[in-house]
């Protein structure tokens, strides 16, 4: 096990009617800014109105209109609005995108930051992690994935130039992050599915590298990994939509995969996630269905390095044991994608209705980006060129 330090201030509140709580968490004096996504927060579930109820006292304003992918210039007119009103406060209401958003706009909006231009600035020149402070944040959780309501991610689009850049930094851990697993029910399937997608491969992107005999984080990745596959299992069978104990376990499942606990002290590869983006930015695909094309494909690519992991997840996950190392790792690949097609993901460029035009774009683009060197094993733009081509 690799030496490591490990951080995470964030209070969950987990459970049904926690939002109730919401006004002895946020001081009175503070001038809340509510931001949110579309009509799914406005008009499903009444969450928007038992915000505005618990926070009756306070004074707030909104903002709404944050999409999937968040857009730059949605921070830019939140940070000029937050400026107008003079909020103090701001509470993402949504999922991680609307909470990705609100984190970039923390440190956007902090006066003391001195920023010109945060695109360029923040991003572009990478210089986020000099940032002195950022605004007070928090958030309401309705669509279980990012993890970003127990984290200090952040990843922002900028469409117009179609570019997209990511961040850390322990200034924007949301100070509480409420997690009300019934406010998910009225979600459609396929948000579950690209929402299990993306934990699960949250997961694995942290396990699914070199043995650092940690065995700890081993066995916490492991028994994630068996969650997810069972409980999303059990949500799409029949009518399991509002089986509360399936989708509490979903959900914290979620914010369990990227708070932070199962990367302590061992080897971590995104890339994935980082070609995942690409195509995206390129096709417009949801980012979890991008991770169920790519995966499979990576790991077929970079078999010979994952190989002795793919065992062991073959074994401790899906229960699989076949005669050598090598049949119980390809095993684990076919098993991985009769999981993703088991939630109607596709696996493939095909099954998701798209043509290899998107391959030379994705290269393109992470030639331009400067991502050349990915992985633990930090492969390059021909190993990326591989990979989405595998995945067609």
């Amino acid at each position: 096990m690799n030496n490591f330090e490990f951080y995470n201030p964030t209070k969950l509140l987990f459970g049904e009617n926690q939002i109730q709580q919401l006004a002895n968490l946020i001081p009175a004096s503070e001038k809340v800014m509510i931001l949110y996504g579309g009509d799914f927060v406005l008009s499903k579930n009444g969450i928007m109105e038992q915000v505005r109820k618990a926070l009756h006292k306070h004074d707030i304003v909104e903002f709404g209109g944050i999409v999937a992918n968040p857009d730059y210039d949605s921070c830019v007119a939140a940070t000029e609005k937050i400026h107008k009103e003079k909020v103090t406060f701001l509470l993402a209401v949504g999922g991680g995108s609307v909470l990705d958003a609100t984190k970039f706009t923390a440190l956007m909006a902090a006066k003391e930051n001195n920023i010109t231009d945060a695109w360029q600035e923040l991003l572009e020149e990478g210089k986020y992690h000099l940032c002195k402070t950022a605004m007070p944040l928090a958030s309401i959780m309705t669509l279980p994935a990012t993890g970003s309501e127990m984290n200090a991610n952040f990843v922002i689009s900028r469409r117009s130039i179609q570019k997209k850049r990511d961040g850390n930094l322990s200034l924007i851990y949301p100070q509480f992050s409420i997690l009300d697993p019934t406010l998910t029910y009225t979600l459609p399937k396929k948000q579950v599915a690209n929402g299990i997608v993306d934990a699960f491969i949250h997961v694995i992107e942290q396990y699914l590298t070199r043995n650092e005999q940690a065995k700890v984080q081993d066995e916490w990745s492991e028994g994630l990994l068996r969650v997810l596959i069972e409980e999303g299992a059990r949500v799409f069978e029949g009518d399991n939509l509002t089986n509360y104990n399936c989708r509490a376990n979903i959900m914290y499942a979620a914010t369990m995969a990227l708070n932070g606990f199962i990367a302590t002290g061992v080897l971590q590869d995104w890339s994935t996630h980082m070609l995942g983006h690409e195509l995206t930015a390129s096709s417009g695909l949801d980012h979890g269905v991008t991770l169920s094309i790519l995966l499979p494909a990576n790991l077929k690519v970079n078999f010979e390095h994952k190989k002795e992991k793919l065992a062991q997840l073959a074994s401790r996950v899906f229960k699989i044991e076949k005669p050598t190392q090598e049949e119980q790792a390809k095993a684990a690949i076919t098993a991985l994608e009769d999981f993703f097609r088991s939630l109607q993901m596709p696996c493939s460029f095909k099954e998701a209705n798209i043509d290899a035009s998107h391959v030379a774009k994705c290269v393109q683009s992470l030639e331009e980006n400067g991502l050349t060197s990915l992985s633990e094993n930090q492969f390059g733009i021909a190993t990326a060129q591989k990979i989405y081509e595998t995945a067609l």
